[in-house]
């Protein structure tokens, strides 16, 4: 079994209790770690990164615990939240200002859409001064980091584990948890344990083993699985009743469809004829940061524990637009506020991805930074939320051409995955280079990703 040392430097000089003191160590030559890793996620359209890995992150078991039960919670207010903006979903497209391409891909009863937009979450977390903070909520089916998460526990297992297949370490596999999120629904629905993942291998940065190998996965565990392009999504439903494929993964997004020129009309089909894709489209508005800003805010319904809940552990976020906000105890201004207060805010569109539409007001200029609240503010689509200085852990990497690794302190962006609200593995991603920022694992020659384990 792999040795663990407790040297007290995990956390680094600007470090936290969070992560711990405890760090394993490799288990293998750097070079063939290297190797393992990079064949685990060959052929996904994963990007190539010249620094990986030796080891998984560890970190104490109640601060993994921890984040999971805070996640959960906080995922059940964001739902609340979101449907409460408006009684049907007409209203809430028109009270969320929702791009004509998202007026698509509902459920035709609306209890089973209401039910099933949250079966598939990965808020994004930094620790900082006070631990943990929530920074946004990812909800859907095509979540990046579940397919690299699984493929990095491959690796750490094999390497790790002993004679008799214990490892030093814990972690929930996310396949083996969305299959068993897949079995509940099938027994909830009273259908036939037949998954359909929906996805395009034609979407920029994505190759169809990424779709593959969670079907192969369900395949081997006691499910039925297949991996559809839209164009084959008729076989999904138009068959034998026996041959269905009633439940499935919306392993794609609207936007990126629409990008590569895919048509979502074969997937409005599969569900009008019975076969529910989770998580179902009002997903969308618990996307959407403008929740996160209405449940910062604080919802008449909430309790003392909820409010306080929040508090804790979601930065200050608020819809932004010409009025008056609660700051600090006091009421302000809320547009010459943020005007004034670049450094210590953070502009976000409501809709994004891989921090496209996210301007961190210290790293720009003031007359950059005004032009982009003026723009948000008219379009009435963003928030301003507080900025979190993250904390550092150190971390074993080795670069491309490198025989040993070499440590450095990163910032990381920590991915707690939800399943039908059950924990599937952390996924977490960081520059290797130390710096922090918007952390896009497409976004520079240091990205990096791992996954974080309890010991």
């Amino acid at each position: 079994m792999t040795v663990r040392e407790g040297d007290g430097t995990t956390g680094g000089p600007t470090g936290h209790p969070w992560f711990g003191d405890q760090r394993l160590t490799p288990a293998a030559p750097a070079g063939t770690i290297r190797d393992m890793l990079r064949h685990e996620l060959r052929d996904t359209g994963w990007p190539h990164q010249a620094l990986l890995p030796v080891a998984p992150i560890a970190v104490p078991r109640a601060s993994y615990a921890g984040l999971f039960r805070v996640a959960a919670a906080l995922v059940d207010l964001l739902r609340r939240t979101a449907l409460e903006t408006a009684p049907t979903t007409a209203g809430r497209l028109a009270a969320y200002r929702m791009p004509q391409s998202e007026h698509q891909l509902f459920v035709r009863d609306p209890f089973v859409e209401e039910r099933y937009p949250d079966c598939v979450v990965r808020p994004d977390v930094v620790i900082g001064p006070a631990g943990p903070q929530f920074l946004e909520f990812n909800v859907s089916g095509a979540l990046g980091g579940v397919v690299e998460t699984h493929c990095r526990l491959e690796v750490w297992r094999r390497l790790h584990a002993d004679a008799v297949g214990r490892t030093p370490f814990t972690s929930p596999d996310p396949f083996a948890v969305r299959a068993g999120m897949y079995r509940s629904l099938c027994a909830e629905l009273g259908v036939a344990p037949r998954v359909a993942i929906v996805g395009s291998a034609r979407v920029e940065g994505v190759r169809s083993r990424y779709f593959q190998l969670e079907a192969d996965y369900l395949n081997n565990h006691g499910l039925t699985a297949r991996f559809f392009e839209p164009e084959e999504l008729p076989q999904a439903w138009d068959c034998a009743p026996h041959l269905r494929y009633p439940v499935g993964l919306r392993n794609f997004t609207i936007p990126d469809w629409l990008d590569a020129g895919l048509d979502t009309s074969y997937v409005q089909d599969a569900l009008d004829n019975d076969c529910l894709l989770v998580g179902t489209q009002t997903s969308t508005f618990m996307h959407s940061k403008l929740t996160m800003g209405l449940l910062s805010e604080g919802r008449p319904w909430m309790s003392a524990a909820d409010r306080d809940l929040v508090d804790a552990y979601v930065p200050w976020t608020r819809i932004l637009s010409d009025r008056r906000a609660a700051r600090a105890g006091r009421e302000v201004e809320l547009l010459p506020f943020v005007v004034a207060n670049r450094d210590l805010l953070v502009l976000k569109a409501g809709l994004g991805e891989s921090g496209k539409q996210v301007v961190i007001g210290r790293e720009v200029d003031q007359a950059t930074w005004e032009s982009a609240v003026g723009e948000a503010a008219a379009e009435g689509t963003s928030v301003v939320q507080d900025f979190v200085a993250p904390r550092t852990c150190r971390v074993a990497l080795v670069a491309d051409g490198d025989d040993e690794p070499h440590d450095v302190e990163v910032a990381p962006v920590i991915g707690p995955l939800l399943f039908g609200g059950r924990p599937a593995g952390l996924f977490c991603r960081y520059y290797g280079d130390g710096s922090a920022g918007i952390v896009s694992i497409r976004g520079g020659e240091s990205s990096s990703d791992n996954c974080m384990v309890a010991v």
